[in-house]
């Protein structure tokens, strides 16, 4: 069975660092487009970072400059690092693996990691 297991969310401070990652397991990991989605009280989930199996990397505008996604094609694992972190980026952060396939696509996705931003 798949297997996407997130870590690293905690309660930090504003301005404050924290580094999530995911590691994968039972799916030919560098066939996959990597992401970090978050999820916060009351909205909808929004793609934050994403990276492609050959490292081209996108950001959401809210943080551009502050965090860095990246990947271990090795290790199976995909990293998220959050810089100057705000209130605003308290949310539920999921991982996710995705495949385009003809005209279809495969998702698979992990469970979440919580990270709240508070002082």
């Amino acid at each position: 069975q798949v297997q996407l297991v997130e870590s690293g969310g905690g309660l930090v401070q504003p301005g404050g660092s924290l580094r999530l990652s995911c590691a994968a397991a039972r799916f030919t990991f560098s066939n996959y487009a990597m992401s970090w989605y978050r999820q916060a009280p009351g909205k909808e989930r929004e793609l934050v970072a994403s990276i492609t199996n050959i490292g081209t990397t996108n950001y959401a505008d809210s943080v551009k400059g502050r965090f860095t996604i990246s990947r271990d094609n090795v290790k199976k694992t995909v990293a998220l690092q959050m810089n100057s972190l705000k209130p605003e980026d308290t949310a539920m952060y999921y991982c996710n693996a995705h495949r385009e396939r003809g005209f279809s696509a495969i998702d698979y996705w992990g469970k979440g990691t919580l990270v709240t931003v508070s002082s």
